[in-house]
């Protein structure tokens, strides 16, 4: 009887363990993606320099010149106050890795030129964060060579600015724009450096 009871134990134990860990780990992963509201729409984010799922240009990237490539897209959602792009790596090995954070782009942008300058603050009011290079602006893909990559450029419109300085990590933005987004669009591009 004794041992019935201490199996027993040790299958609560075990069940509860199992039970934490899975919270935990639903947890963990709702920090890095953000899930849309029902009612968001989306928005079609394009470039005049490539197309979606093409290998973006080595002029954008650590092997040539290194700036950020143009930008366009469609009409965002009435009641649009702000606009945020984030540009990440989802496949580096420590994890996903950011290129590019610039948040609270007026509600009349439609485009970004190339060549977006590294500073705090451009087009006006738009602030740039900070990127996984410990920089300030656009860096663009530069992976292990061999080793084809995605990169996602994300576009939320926002029905309010977020209340952040300059040089804010893309986990600060994705925090504050969580109960803000009206729309999303993506666009995605692959790079593989030579050996």
């Amino acid at each position: 009887m004794p041992n019935n009871k201490i199996h027993c134990r040790l299958g609560r134990v075990c069940v509860l363990a199992f039970c934490v860990i899975l919270v935990v780990s639903v947890l963990g992963c709702a920090t890095e993606e953000i899930t849309l509201p029902g009612a968001a729409q989306t928005m079609q984010l394009s470039s005049p320099a490539f197309g979606d799922g093409e290998r973006i240009p080595a002029k954008y990237t650590c092997d040539a010149e290194d700036i950020s490539p143009p930008l366009t897209w469609t009409e965002p959602p009435p009641h649009t106050q702000a606009f945020v792009l984030i540009m990440d790596d989802p496949d580096a090995p420590g994890g996903t890795f950011t290129h590019w954070v610039l948040f609270n782009l007026p509600a009349a942008t439609r485009e970004l030129a190339e060549a977006t300058p590294d500073e705090k603050q451009v087009l006006g009011q738009a602030l740039q964060g900070t990127n996984s290079f410990g920089r300030i602006g656009y860096d663009g893909p530069c992976p292990p060579r061999g080793h084809l990559h995605r990169y996602r450029f994300t576009l939320y419109a926002l029905d309010q600015p977020l209340n952040l300085e300059a040089g804010a990590s893309r986990e600060q933005v994705l925090f504050a724009i969580k109960d803000h987004i009206l729309a999303l669009g993506q666009l995605t591009v692959v790079y593989q450096r030579q050996q």
